[in-house]
């Protein structure tokens, strides 16, 4: 083959892909001895199950709702002062929210002052800063209180629920139920003279009742029968229906003149 045609011959093989020499000889691979057969993939076990989480106090699994419960009872009960029963929440186990929680949301205000009000759970913002109703929500309620001359100097607010539930989902039963005995311990060691219950969520709670906000609120109703209680809105439903602002308004009324009269 002189050098023209050996030059349209490689020019051919390189526009075919043919573009990287392996060797200067050709090989008969049908005459190689066939490779030996790599060794078998490492067997992987099935992963095991997760560890299991265990209440304080108990020991039974955290997906055991009511011996979850029966631990926080006991944690609850045991506790003789605000700081203990802070102290006891921090080492509860038995609700899966404080592992997607940044803090616990304790309480805010003064203990002393009489009034408490109860919400349902910590959002994003309380959940960063550690205190309940500081949000958008939060700043609502401030200027609620205001307008009965109220403040969290003369006011205690807590929530049912110490952990926010991931996305501000609404609480499910069983977290609630499970929180349950620490939110009654908590009332009895303030001790108020008079318990704001804000939103469906705590009022269903303490009062075990099945009405829903709409039906509770505007009336007088009683706490295991000694203290008097009162159901108002949420102020982020508040937010949302701003029509309802005008029953929110008598709410208060009938809760500043309720206070009046226990101071006399």
């Amino acid at each position: 083959m002189d050098s023209g045609a050996a030059l349209v011959a490689l020019r051919w093989l390189f526009e075919a892909g043919a573009d990287e020499a392996i060797g200067d000889q050709p090989v008969a691979r049908y005459g190689l001895t066939a490779p030996a057969a790599s060794p078998p993939p490492p067997t992987i076990a099935p992963p095991s199950a997760p560890p299991r989480l265990v209440p304080a106090g108990g020991d039974t699994a955290l997906d055991d709702p009511e011996t979850a419960r029966n631990s926080a009872r006991a944690l609850a009960q045991g506790c003789q002062s605000l700081t203990d029963l802070r102290q006891a929440l921090l080492a509860f186990e038995g609700c899966s929210l404080k592992r997607t929680a940044k803090n616990l949301v304790f309480g805010d205000g003064n203990p002393a002052s009489g009034l408490m009000l109860i919400g349902e759970a910590p959002g994003a913002d309380e959940d960063r800063e550690g205190r309940p109703f500081v949000g958008v929500s939060g700043k609502l309620l401030d200027r609620m209180l205001q307008a009965i001359g109220r403040d969290r100097e003369s006011a205690y607010i807590t929530n049912m629920l110490t952990w926010r539930p991931p996305g501000n989902r609404r609480p499910t039963p069983a977290e609630v139920m499970i929180l349950l005995p620490f939110i009654e311990r908590h009332i009895e060691l303030v001790a108020p003279r008079l318990l704001v219950l804000v939103g469906g969520t705590a009022a269903a709670a303490l009062l075990d009742r099945s009405e829903g906000i709409t039906k509770l609120r505007g009336r007088w109703l009683s706490y295991r029968d000694r203290v008097p209680a009162y159901c108002i809105y949420h102020p982020a439903y508040l937010l949302r229906q701003p029509a309802l602002k005008r029953q929110a308004w008598q709410d208060l009324l009938a809760i500043q003149k309720r206070l009046r009269q226990a101071c006399e």
